[in-house]
């Protein structure tokens, strides 16, 4: 997964306006949690609570569920990061839609990620 961008401000902006793809925006929360894919995924790195439920990456774009335990899995101090660190607003009444919302759920996380991790924001 060497072809990732970068975890910066700038990649969770790409996220929140939509031009990061959905597979890189998977994939770089799928390598956050520990997934790694060499010819299967390997586990090895995913906590419990992620691997036992997920075996293999959730598609947190297209699954109601696993953008829901994302979102659970969020330090209650980490909720509204995206607002306090980068001064989002979030969408407009008409830009809410399941994708979006699960994409912002996807960089809110990353940011949380960041954050725990010693990751500058």
């Amino acid at each position: 997964m060497s072809d990732l961008p970068p975890l910066t401000t700038d990649t969770i902006w790409a996220i929140l306006n939509d031009t990061l793809d959905d597979d890189t925006t998977n994939r770089l929360v799928w390598h956050c949690l520990g997934y790694r894919y060499d010819e299967t995924w390997k586990t090895t790195n995913v906590t419990p609570e992620w691997r036992d439920v997920y075996p293999e990456p959730p598609n947190f774009i297209e699954s109601r569920p696993a953008a829901v335990k994302l979102t659970r899995s969020l330090p209650p101090e980490n909720k509204q990061l995206l607002k306090e660190k980068l001064g989002f607003a979030g969408y407009k009444v008409g830009e809410l839609i399941p994708r979006k919302t699960r994409r912002a759920t996807m960089a809110n996380w990353l940011l949380s990620y960041m954050q725990q991790n010693g990751i500058s924001i």
